[in-house]
Formats: structure tokens, C-alpha cells, sequence
């Protein structure tokens, strides 16, 4: 459903992504993991279209980032690392006018919140402004964002950033449930989220791969922890 082909993309002299192609099918959730600065959001940013890279492509459903960014952005549902929600409204004004934008109508709509709301845990606040609500709460209504339209692809930068440890396991449970009918990319710092609910992980580090594998397999093959592993990684 996703396949980068040798993306790049500088901020003058700096290289944020460097020559990166991987494939992602349905079924599979990627972690994507980095230190800060390793161009991880950067590469998120673009599959989504919100930036265009200086050299290669990427498509997602067959659509390409460069010809095709509206059908790009049907297909995705994007949870940036910080997602615009607009304090004044209510949160399901908001969601309201995230239907509008996505061209949700009528029964549509009414089926499209019926089920949103109770999946991302979010009835007790549905009529506060957003400017009222917890950072946690925040987090479940930019993930509510993401999947009303229900896409076939999800891009979730720091998806539980902000969350107690009990909406962190809602939303792992939650990921873990869409699975097997969509191609997720996770990007986390969490690397206990990684074990939790990604199929493969990708290590990224001075925007080139470094490593490509299942958890499992990286942790048989260095004889450690995830940890450890991110560690050697990423200081070489």
C-alpha cells in the first residue's frame, strides 16, 4: 500500500532524509524509530504531502505523492506529531467540520461519528471546547481526526504522546484491532510500544536506514533488548 522509492529532502545544508525506499503492505505496522533529528517526521510529512521532497517519490494506494497528492490524502489518515485543533470549537463541532473537509455527509456522517467516538473514548468531552480538554484528551481527538473517514492507510507520528498508561493501552488495543485491515506506520520513541503492537520496525539515524527487521528478530540478533539495540544503532 506504501512504497518510497529513494526519497530525499534537505533544509539547506542539512540532510533530513537521505535516499530512503521501503515498501509497507496491508497488514503490516511499521515502527519507525530515530533519534530526535533523524528525519523520521520529516519522511512522515511527505508521504502525507505536506512536503514535497527534493528528489524521488513515494506512492500510497497506487496514488503518487507528487502527481497525485489529492488522492494521496483520501486514502491517509494522518496524525501529525503536533496535530491543529482549533481551541474555540467544540469537539464535535470539530469533528463536524473534519467531516466536511473529508466530504462526509448525512447517514455517512452520522455512521462516520457513531463509531469514532466511542473508539477513541471521547462521549465525556464531545460537547467542550477543545480548549478545556487534557493533553490526553487532545490526542484522542486528533487520533478521532485520523480515522473518521476510515482510510486504508494510517500515518501516526507519536501516537500516544500524552497519554496515562491506561489510554496509552487503549490505543495500542486500538491499533492492534485495525491491523489486519490497513498499512500502519507508527513513528515512537516508545520502544515498548514497538514490542506492543508492530509487525517489523525500521531504525533510522542521519536519514538512512540503518536497520530493517521484526522486533524479534533484531533483538535474536543482537541479544538484547530494544533498548540496547536502538542504542548501538544509532551512536554508530
Amino acid at each position: 500500500m506504501i512504497s518510497i522509492n529513494k526519497l530525499s529532502r534537505n533544509f539547506g545544508s542539512i540532510v533530513a532524509v537521505s535516499g530512503v525506499s521501503f515498501d509497507v503492505g496491508k497488514g503490516e505496522v511499521l515502527g519507525f524509530l530515530g533519534p530526535n533529528g533523524a528525519g523520521k517526521s520529516t519522511l512522515m510529512k511527505m508521504l502525507a504531502c505536506f512536503l514535497k521532497p527534493d528528489s524521488g517519490t513515494a506512492t500510497v494506494c497506487g496514488h503518487d505523492i507528487l502527481e497525485n497528492p489529492v488522492e494521496v490524502r483520501k486514502s491517509i489518515g494522518y496524525l501529525a506529531e503536533n496535530v491543529s485543533l482549533y481551541n474555540e470549537m467544540t469537539v464535535g463541532d470539530f469533528l463536524n467540520f473534519v467531516c466536511d473537509a473529508r466530504g462526509i455527509k448525512r447517514n455517512n456522517r452520522k455512521q462516520a461519528l457513531d463509531r469514532i467516538v466511542p473508539m477513541c473514548s471521547i462521549e465525556s468531552v464531545y460537547y467542550q471546547t477543545i480548549e478545556t480538554l487534557s493533553k490526553g484528551y487532545k490526542r484522542r481527538v486528533g487520533l478521532a481526526q485520523t480515522l473518521i473517514h476510515d482510510p486504508d492507510v494510517l500515518i501516526l507520528d507519536e501516537p500516544t504522546d500524552g497519554l496515562d498508561p491506561n489510554q496509552k493501552h487503549e490505543v495500542r488495543r486500538l491499533i492492534n484491532q485495525m491491523s489486519k485491515d490497513k498499512c500502519i506506520i507508527v513513528s515512537t520513541h516508545i520502544l515498548e510500544e514497538v514490542d506492543a503492537v508492530c509487525s517489523r520496525a525500521i531504525i533510522i539515524s542521519k536519514g538512512k536506514i540503518q536497520a530493517d527487521s521484526t522486533p524479534e528478530k533484531l533483538k535474536a540478533e543482537y541479544k538484547c533488548g530494544l533498548d540496547e539495540i536502538f542504542r548501538k544503532i544509532t551512536k554508530t
